[in-house]
């Protein structure tokens, strides 16, 4: 990870001091670099000691960058890791521009790798990407979507970045086919599981832990999979409000609506769909080879189960 920070910090050089001096200011946050980790895991648990793993660990840390520099101007968050977004200290304009320099600069270092099997699957990820944001915003204030509708915007918007992480070390390693899909199934799973409890913390968790406002989903009309499990256990009355709160970006009565949250265990019943997937995640790995990195994967998908952050 050191050798992956040290590409990061010389591939945010550029001729325009404001784009490196953003760009340094979201990267610089203290996230969980859980993708770019997931990329050197695959590689050592496949053998792989290529230094295109580093660049290409950085570059799916710009691609994620990006996306949240975008997403928080989508949002109107003001809050993310605990500090202010780029967009509250910086602009929107700026920070939705210096989003695009990270996505072109991510595929300036993909042709440097010199794969067209690499460059295929971050391009295919990055389009599902944006095609999962739409999605998203389609979405926004429809109570009536269900769990089926929300899984494909998670694994469009979320997982797909997690599945490309996987999946580029086995594409560098040589491996076959079968070993290239169960790592792209592994990561799918894992990033599957991570947004679902990501969406369970945003009723469960303290602000102070997650680094961002709690109830901005509901602030921004998002029906996440606690609020759907809600609106099918909750009684007629509790129903109307949520339905109300989802629908206008209500959260006059976000405490209530998080107490029924909790009563009606839908908090529990998304807590189960994310042990699904890390379990999915579990089995797929198991099959590869034994060793510390094999190791670290099976933990990685356990510890999601109980992140508070």
């Amino acid at each position: 990870m050191r050798a992956v920070d040290d590409v990061i910090a010389h591939r945010l050089n550029s001729d325009v001091p404001l784009v490196g001096e953003v760009a340094r200011y979201i990267i610089s946050a203290g996230g969980k670099r859980l993708r770019p980790a997931l990329l050197l895991l695959v590689s050592g648990a496949l053998g792989l000691t290529s230094p295109h793993r580093h660049t290409l660990a950085a570059v799916v840390e710009f691609i994620h960058t990006a996306t949240l520099l975008h997403d928080d101007v989508v949002d109107e968050s003001t809050l993310r890791r605990g500090r202010q977004t780029a967009n509250e200290v910086f602009g929107n304009a700026t920070s939705v521009l210096v989003g695009d320099f990270l996505y072109s600069r991510a595929f300036q270092m993909m042709v440097d790798v010199g794969q067209m099997r690499v460059m295929e699957v971050l391009a295919d990820a990055t389009n599902v990407i944006a095609e999962g944001e739409v999605l998203q915003l389609m979405n926004m204030h429809d109570a009536d979507l269900d769990e089926a509708a929300y899984l494909r915007v998670i694994r469009s918007k979320t997982a797909k970045l997690f599945e490309a992480s996987a999946r580029l070390a086995p594409i560098l390693a040589g491996a076959d086919s079968a070993t290239e899909q169960r790592c792209a199934d592994y990561g799918q799973a894992l990033g599957t599981a991570f947004q679902v409890i990501d969406d369970v913390l945003d009723y469960e968790g303290q602000a102070d832990e997650l680094g961002k406002n709690l109830g901005d989903d509901l602030r921004e009309g998002k029906m996440t999979l606690p609020v759907i499990w809600a609106l099918k256990l909750g009684n007629p009355e509790e129903q109307a409000m949520i339905r109300h709160a989802i629908e206008q970006g209500d959260v006059t009565h976000l405490d209530t609506i998080a107490n029924v949250i909790r009563r009606t265990g839908a908090l529990d019943r998304a807590r189960e769909a994310a042990e699904l997937e890390a379990q999915r995640a579990i089995a797929v790995v198991s099959g590869l080879p034994q060793n510390t990195y094999q190791q670290g994967l099976l933990q990685l998908a356990a510890d999601l189960l109980t992140r508070r952050t």
